[in-house]
């Protein structure tokens, strides 16, 4: 088939998985069209059948903000009849499941049908598009797309909620490719390059947002480096990054937390991690979170949105309430005193996400594009 994928091309989870998604098509023959305004950081090569196509916005005077929709939906319309593709395929609702509607109507003009199906991801639903402001548009857009799928019941849920959907939303898990983080078992992981051997390493990666409360990640670290020889490792960038530099500095942890950026290889970095930490106030999926258990990695979380259905709580990592600092950390401690326990959290993470195989999902979406 010719797909086309519309995403955000950042670190967040809806453009990684859509990358990642789009990169597996194509390795199964189908032809993929990135459509969005940067490469997506995951696409880390094009081929004859994985293509980029960049979203131009031209400055004028008279727009105090750019129409980005405008220009992407006239960019879909060009690349759909060009290419003749069969789908489009977009994620996050705002603005893209508005922006392929439009163009899914300027091209039926031209005599030309084209899918389009909706993936929903979370803040999309759950904070941004059930604002007064955008509710409307982003209910429109969704019952008009072809199909609807959403990364975790707790999401369909939340979105059937939330919006007045006529639209069947079929739940398509996120996914990961186990196969990355074997490659990266069998060599050699310098852990001695960040932590002496005595020491235990956490990891928590996020692009930083308030809604990570990235500031609980710090108060937990906290607690734990007084019980266990540790290192905490933060990656990834955003607002409240400078909030969780200055509550290092104000704890005086600076020598044991490492603030490593955005990075495109966060299977390197979770292959020296023990334990990963998620006190997110919601998250639609966890997709940070099945990364780290693919690189074989205990898991403590909140129990908001969908990570249930990720951390089986007892048998990969421990769920806890949003905000409660206090039981994450004795969690952790927990985990991470008894080497026999950690040991069996880490073999269960790595069997645990056998349920979200890449294979699996790939399937799933090629069933949804042929019957849409």
């Amino acid at each position: 088939m010719k797909i086309g994928i519309v995403c955000y091309p950042t670190f967040g989870g809806s453009g990684v998985v859509a990358t990642e998604l789009g990169m597996a098509l194509a390795n199964k023959g189908h032809e993929v069209h990135f459509i969005t305004y940067n490469q997506p950081v995951r696409l880390d090569f094009i081929s004859n059948k994985l293509h980029f196509h960049e979203v131009i916005l031209e400055e004028y005077p008279l727009f105090q903000y750019q129409p980005y929709e405008l220009a992407l939906s006239s960019k879909m319309v060009e690349i759909v009849e060009k290419y003749t593709l069969e789908v489009l395929h977009v994620h996050y609702a705002i603005p893209h499941a508005y922006a392929a509607y439009m163009a899914k109507k300027m091209l039926f003009d031209k005599g030309i049908k084209v899918k389009v199906v909706t993936t929903l991801h979370g803040t999309d639903i759950t904070l941004v598009g059930s604002h007064p402001t955008y509710k409307t548009a982003v209910e429109f857009s969704i019952n008009k797309s072809d199909e609807v799928t959403a990364v975790s019941n707790s999401l369909k849920n939340d979105t059937m909620r939330l919006f007045n959907i006529t639209k069947e939303i079929k739940v398509v898990y996120n996914f990961i490719d186990g196969s990355k983080y074997d490659i990266i078992d069998k060599q050699e992981c310098k852990r001695s390059a960040l932590a002496y051997e005595t020491e235990k390493i956490v990891t928590h990666i996020s692009n930083f947002r308030p809604v990570k409360r990235t500031k609980d990640v710090v108060e937990i670290f906290y607690r734990v480096q007084k019980q266990i020889p540790s290192k905490l490792l933060m990656v990834g960038d955003g607002p409240d990054r400078f909030k969780a530099e200055n509550l290092v500095k104000k704890l005086g942890i600076e020598d044991k937390v490492m603030f490593l950026g955005n990075s495109s290889d966060v299977a390197r970095i979770l292959c020296l991690s023990d334990l990963f930490l998620l006190p997110s106030e919601t998250e639609s999926f966890g997709l940070a979170a099945l990364e780290a258990m693919a690189a074989g990695n205990a898991i403590i979380s909140t129990n908001a949105g969908g990570l249930p259905e990720v951390n089986v709580d007892g048998q990969t990592g421990y769920l806890s309430n949003v905000g409660d600092i206090d039981n994450m950390a004795k969690d952790a401690i927990k985990i991470l005193k008894d080497d026999a326990l950690l040991a069996s959290f880490k073999s269960n993470a790595k069997q645990h996400i056998k349920t979200f195989s890449l294979e699996n999902v790939v399937t799933q979406y090629e069933s949804i594009y042929k019957d849409c």
